[in-house]
């Protein structure tokens, strides 16, 4: 939503507002709450500082106001303090810089009379609220004020009497030609009014008479109780900057020693390489630093449809055909055949399920300097980065494949549409949903080892089951296959493309995900976005997806169009903002699609559609007319103590539980992160150094191999052999892409038992 429009500035009026004050070259600018009053521009880190600490004043009686450009403009009394400030608009600028123009004028002006009038000022020592100004001549100044307006109405009044009286003497002559009795009466009633007139200013004249004499009266007693008032907010004030610094202390030693990477928390990092900027950085917050993107005009509106849409009818509405004609009741159908549906593994299921963990060990607290380690490190691809644990969190990239599993039950109200439209929905719900459990989750997952394998069985639980498989190591790639008893499979070839830009680290998955429904034949295909990881090196850590996805139906040819957006500290979107439009193999929009990727989404049904204005950069946008959005997915709250668990969702947390019969190969037996997920971090850093030796000294035997095998063998070309366990490269002929697809066998030999493929990995 936006914010409110700001009233247009009056002269005396207390102006408040957001404004950017330019701090230094590695934060620019930032948001501040400026407050002008009494010719004074103070400002605050939030509104809510108002009450107790004040980071700056200036005095605009000797200021200067100069514009740069629509809407920046700086202010300056000479040298010792300059504010560079920004506007959100060209017209909130202007309108702040006419609050300030007449502020300045009205305190210059009350200096020249404090001057002219001789009055003692107090020597009181400028204050940080104060500005050096002098207080004390505030209450003598609004008396002079006072008078003075007195006396220009006194003045008014004189007028009004001289000129009443003039009128009166007229209609009087008037009164005395002989005309007509209907016109004497008219002008008794001018008279009279007139008369009523002459005695309301008098009274107004009266009033306002024993209001300054009032006024005067008790202006000595007024003083002295201001003063009282005035000295106590200073010592309240001085109290309040010792507690707020003693309370900030406490907060940077607090943060050194909680759960976060203290690396990243490390107050002295914030200190290092700061390169003063324009204007007082002294006080600025070094906690965050953001990361501004273009903020991209939006593609389409959407408005409520128009009533007749909502009322059922048993033919076509206005052209609209039966697919989109219908109202939106239907669209609930199959959820509540869904919420109905007696054939759920729960209410089949007799046997005990399970009971899953719902904690693992705390993380502990360990120091190390970041910057030794990512300074030699720009530029690189970030798998081929030797890395402590310090920056992991105990869970391998097959195990967060996995987890995109953890709102499988969008695919299974998916596996229960009629229509291939609604289904996409779902689809893309799913799509969307995957990335929620990344928006604390900072710490980096294990690389796993080649040959390395995770399953997930959750038959009897949820009526799926998973397999990962590490299928290639330079570059790392990861094949997932997944089926479910509901009708859908979901398959998966991720390789993740990073680098690491010294500010912020760039995570380019590539790759299709697929999902395919037993029952429709439908085959649907799409892409991951970029993650984006920011304030590597200074500031709290935080995560950004960004890009667009097109979730495609290779079968109907529908097709579904997501767009993630990039956040932008200027944007007065909703942060984390995800759109999206439904549309069919002709190009026609059945549905929309809104929400936020770490909270929920919401879709509705398109009922028309037509071309709308011009955007911000002259494309023109689509205005759909929708029905009433309904809720398709919401985020599950976090565990108690998430905070201190790696901000692990309730099924990560049971993702690295030790299992029985699962294979040699599985995430679970990986002894680094084991010790890892225990806290001993040390050994476990001694122990991924180990297994990685281990997995380059088998790697090069393998090649030598191969070397071996081909004679000659070819210039340039790859000698690493390695063959999947479960997996086999195939051409997908619906997509045209091609993938590692699951090729059986690994559950028969769970059931007998029998691992003698597996290679020793561990």
């Amino acid at each position: 939503m936006s914010e409110p429009k700001p009233p247009t500035p009056t002269p005396g009026d207390t102006y408040k507002g957001w404004l950017f004050k330019w701090t230094n070259y590695i934060k620019g600018y930032q948001r501040r709450w400026f407050v002008l009053s009494n010719g004074l521009l103070s400002y605050y880190r939030t509104q809510a500082e108002m009450g107790h600490t004040c980071r700056g004043t200036i005095n605009l009686a000797t200021a200067n106001i100069a514009v740069e450009d629509s809407c920046n403009f700086v202010i300056s009394n000479g040298g010792a303090q300059t504010y560079h400030l920004k506007a959100n608009s060209e017209v909130e600028r202007q309108r702040w810089i006419t609050a300030l123009e007449l502020a300045k004028a009205k305190a210059v002006r009350m200096q020249a009379e404090s001057d002219d009038s001789g009055d003692d000022c107090p020597a009181v020592p400028p204050t940080s609220g104060q500005g050096g100004g002098c207080r004390n001549s505030e209450v003598q100044s609004t008396l002079r004020t006072l008078n003075s307006k007195v006396e220009d109405l006194t003045t008014c009044n004189d007028l009004i009497v001289k000129h009443g009286s003039a009128l009166q003497r007229s209609l009087s002559e008037l009164e005395g030609i002989r005309v007509g009795g209907e016109m004497g009466e008219k002008i008794r009633q001018v008279t009279e009014r007139a008369t009523l007139f002459r005695i309301t200013s008098n009274a107004m004249i009266n009033a306002c008479r024993d209001f300054l004499s009032l006024a005067q009266s008790h202006s000595k007693r007024w003083q002295k109780a201001l003063q009282v008032e005035r000295d106590q907010r200073i010592r309240l004030e001085e109290t309040l900057e010792q507690l707020a610094k003693q309370h900030n202390h406490l907060e940077r030693a607090f943060r050194g020693a909680t759960v976060l990477p203290p690396s990243f928390s490390n107050p002295a990092l914030g200190n290092k390489g700061g390169v003063p900027g324009k204007g007082d950085a002294s006080d600025e917050d070094d906690d965050n630093e953001f990361f501004d993107a273009m903020e991209d005009p939006a593609e389409f509106i959407t408005v409520p449809a128009d009533p007749k849409y909502h009322r059922r009818s048993g033919s076509n509405v206005s052209g609209i055909s039966n697919e989109t004609g219908m109202d939106d009741q239907s669209v609930n159908f199959d959820e509540l055949s869904l919420a109905s549906n007696p054939e759920s593994p729960q209410s089949l299921e007799l046997e005990p399920v399970r009971q899953r963990r719902t904690r693992i060990p705390d993380k502990p607290n360990y120091y190390l300097n970041l910057w030794s380690i990512m300074k030699n490190c720009i530029g690189k691809e970030l798998s081929k980065i030797p890395m402590p644990v310090n920056f992991n969190e105990p869970l391998s990239m097959l195990q967060r494949l996995s987890e995109d599993l953890e709102y499988y039950e969008l695919l299974d109200k998916a596996a229960k549409c009629q229509s291939s439209l609604e289904q996409m929905c779902y689809v893309a719900a799913f799509t969307v949903s995957s990335y929620s459990t990344t928006v604390h989750r900072t710490g980096k997952p294990f690389n796993p080892l080649l040959g390395e394998t995770f399953e997930l069985d959750r038959l009897k639980e949820c009526g799926y089951r998973s397999l990962c498989e590490q299928v290639s190591h330079h570059p790392p790639a990861a094949a997932h296959h997944a089926i479910s008893e509901k009708g859908w499979t979901l398959r998966q070839e991720i390789t993740l493309a990073s680098k690491f830009r010294g500010k912020y680290l760039s995570i380019m998955p590539l790759g299709s995900i697929q999902c395919l429904f037993e029952k429709s034949n439908n085959h649907y295909s799409w892409k991951k976005v970029t993650t984006t990881v920011h304030n590597i090196i200074v500031g709290k850590l935080w995560i950004d997806q960004s890009g667009e996805i097109d979730v495609v139906n290779h079968k109907t040819g529908d097709r579904c169009h997501l767009k993630f957006a990039p956040y932008s500290y200027f944007s007065r979107d909703v942060p984390r903002k995800v759109t999206g439009v439904v549309t069919d193999k002709d190009g026609k929009a059945h549905y929309v699609l809104s929400g936020t990727w770490d909270e929920k989404m919401e879709f509705s049904r398109v009922m028309q559609s037509s071309k709308g204005e011009n955007g911000t950069e002259g494309k023109q946008r689509t205005v759909y007319q929708t029905l009433k959005a309904k809720e398709i997915w919401k985020k599950n709250p976090l565990p108690e103590g998430a905070e201190n668990m790696y901000y692990f969702s309730s099924l990560a947390l049971t993702l690295n539980e030790p299992e029985e019969g699962v294979a040699p190969t599985d995430s679970r037996k990986r002894p680094d992160q084991r010790l890892m997920e225990d806290g001993r971090w040390d050994e476990a850093n001694a122990e991924k150094q180990r297994l990685e030796e281990k997995q380059r000294t088998t790697r090069r035997e393998r090649e030598r191999e191969a070397v071996k095998a081909v004679s000659p063998p070819e210039e340039g070309a790859h000698q690493d052999n390695y063959q999947a366990l479960w997996f086999e490269k195939l051409d997908d002929s619906a997509s045209g892409e091609t993938l590692h697809v699951y090729k059986g066998g690994y559950w028969e030999a769970k059931e007998q038992g029998s691992w003698d493929m597996c290679a020793d990995i561990f």
